[in-house]
């Protein structure tokens, strides 16, 4: 989840750097980065990491013999085209994982990536951060998932275009095409209560 920050403006260097040296420090904040700007992330709710827990735990377990891996939070993703970097809620990558550099800390190739919604970061998220995920080449499904209610829209890689499809009903079945996947919503939002 992140917040806009000051209008200092950094090189995607001095970024890097400034992140890998925060890395062991458990108090300092992980930020994004896009245009020059650094941004903070803040902290996400009790139904923000259950669902990204479940959903971390359910694909992780209909992906274990697929050659692709599911991984949570901390894996920052490049954006090189646009010179900006992320940390996706959830990413899934498949065949052989490409690096930035030799620290293997910025993935390259995401093949579906998944972001679960705060009120502070829901424009952020279906807007500027998804056009600069579109511009990821491997990148073939964008899934945006609600807390707050059963919704979930799964954007999905169509030659250029994207194709968005929604899932509002517990007994659906989320389709994660790229990866020969599905996910119950039932699943998605185990144990998650909704505010009337």
């Amino acid at each position: 989840m992140a917040t806009r920050g000051a209008h200092t403006l950094f090189t995607p260097e001095e970024y890097i750097t400034l992140e890998r040296k925060a890395m062991p420090d458990a108090e300092t904040v992980r930020s994004e980065y896009v245009k020059g700007e650094i941004i903070p992330m803040s902290g996400a709710s009790f139904a923000h990491n259950l669902i990204t827990g479940n959903i971390q735990i359910e694909l992780g377990t209909r992906l274990k013999d697929s050659g692709c891996s599911v991984l949570a939070n901390e894996m920052r993703v490049s954006s090189p085209l646009t010179s900006s970097y992320f940390y996706p809620d959830i990413v899934v990558v498949c065949e052989e994982p490409r690096f930035e550099d030799d620290v293997f800390d910025t993935l390259l190739n995401p093949v579906v990536i998944i972001e679960v919604l705060s009120p502070t970061t829901e424009a952020y998220d279906r807007g500027e951060k998804f056009s600069h995920y579109r511009q990821l080449e491997s990148l073939k499904e964008y899934i945006i998932v609600s807390q707050d209610k059963v919704n979930v829209e799964r954007f999905g890689r169509t030659g250029e275009d994207w194709i968005v499809t929604y899932y509002q009903e517990l007994d659906q079945h989320l389709l994660l095409t790229s990866i020969q996947c599905e996910l119950p919503l039932q699943e998605i939002y185990n144990r998650v209560t909704f505010l009337e």
